[in-house]
């Protein structure tokens, strides 16, 4: 059997956790021809540990770009490089898997879809949860009225002490475009609008606060995910690591509250969306499963079934829509509504008022 042939660009944590595992699992059919990164140990680490799927190790993705043999590539790289990556893949004639968010604004990601239009190339963004069997199972309970009417929907991803990689790419908003929203808050949000079926923003408004580590040399904590890209010392921390907010849209309201820290319950963290409708309500327990409350029976249900690997779903999906030129649910046109959401959710914080949107 011909594999497909693709790039990965960019061989960091998210290279690791999520999508390098599901593409050996995908390697009878799939072969990563390159792997890129600026720092070539990285991407030597993946090959030394799949070498049967990876090729050549390089540092310059457009060697990627410029080899016809090249199908599709995945954009793993920050934040800030998603946009100029993304559109160099494009216009080389390559389809494009971009982790999240799409961009560091709603602007450029409008201008990344026109030119996955342009270019009749599927433009897919990684927004993992759509492939989640619990957010699955949520979106065609909606559709089938299990809920009634879902009138208000409301999620908290906080945390107690967890700003990742203090002063460096994570907390500089130049490199990320925000802090606990765009890093946490893309991926409830999105997953909300999602089960809702294509709800349209009315209102929003919002208030962000960067203070939990204004000082960085006095900031404590108990563990701190990518530590090794901190900079406590000469770096920046000018991103939210709270975030409140409140949106209207056709379809439902929708309230959040985000912490990467805060000092409050430090043993568990406040990882939950409920769906509220007026025949049902659930509770999901953000990357796990989900209780449902009939208010018709008065009693709660709490389906079992397995969990398969998202990642895994995720990129076979992609593989499979670029190979037939059929857009699937996490093509660039069913994500601009999230990304939109949370340019309006940051506008309004600046603004310190609520925005009205057509």
């Amino acid at each position: 059997m011909k594999k497909t042939i693709i790039a990965v660009i960019g061989c960091g944590r998210i290279a690791k956790v999520a999508h390098f595992p599901a593409l050996a699992a995908l390697s009878e059919s799939v072969y990563v021809k390159y792997a890129c990164d600026l720092i070539p140990e990285k991407a030597q680490a993946f090959k030394d540990q799949y070498p049967d799927l990876i090729g050549e190790v390089i540092t310059d993705y457009k060697v990627a770009l410029a080899d016809p043999e090249v199908e599709a590539v995945f954009v793993l790289t920050p934040n800030y490089a998603h946009y100029t990556v993304t559109m160099d893949a494009l216009r080389a004639g390559k389809h494009v898997m971009c982790e999240k968010p799409i961009t560091v604004n709603y602007e450029l990601s409008c201008e990344m879809a026109e030119e996955a239009k342009k270019q009749g190339k599927i433009l897919n963004i990684g927004v993992c949860n759509r492939y989640h069997k619990s957010v699955e199972m949520l979106e065609e309970m909606n559709r089938e009225g299990k809920f009634g009417n879902i009138y208000h929907v409301y999620c908290s991803f906080r945390a107690f002490r967890s700003i990742p990689g203090l002063g460096g790419d994570f907390t500089t908003k130049s490199q990320s475009g925000g802090g606990v929203l765009i890093d946490w808050g893309i991926h409830y949000l999105d997953l909300i609008l999602y089960i809702l079926g294509g709800a349209k923003l009315k209102t929003v408004t919002c208030d962000t606060y960067c203070e939990m580590a204004k000082d960085m040399k006095a900031y404590r904590y108990t563990s701190m995910w990518a530590e090794d890209t901190a900079d406590i010392e000469n770096g920046t921390n000018d991103v939210d690591d709270f975030v409140t907010g409140h949106v209207r849209t056709n379809k439902a309201s929708i309230s959040l509250n985000g912490a990467w820290a805060q000092n409050i319950n430090p043993e568990i963290k406040d990882t939950f969306i409920d769906f509220m409708g007026d025949k049902g309500g659930a509770r999901l327990t953000y990357g796990k499963k989900f209780v449902f409350y009939n208010g018709e029976t008065l009693e709660s249900e709490a389906p079992e079934y397995e969990i398969p690997n998202m990642y895994l779903r995720e990129d076979e999906d992609f593989i499979k829509s670029f190979q037939t030129g059929v857009p699937n649910r996490n093509y660039i046109d069913n994500i601009l509504e999230s990304a939109r959401l949370l340019d309006t959710l940051y506008a309004s914080a600046d603004a310190k008022h609520e925005i009205a949107l057509d």
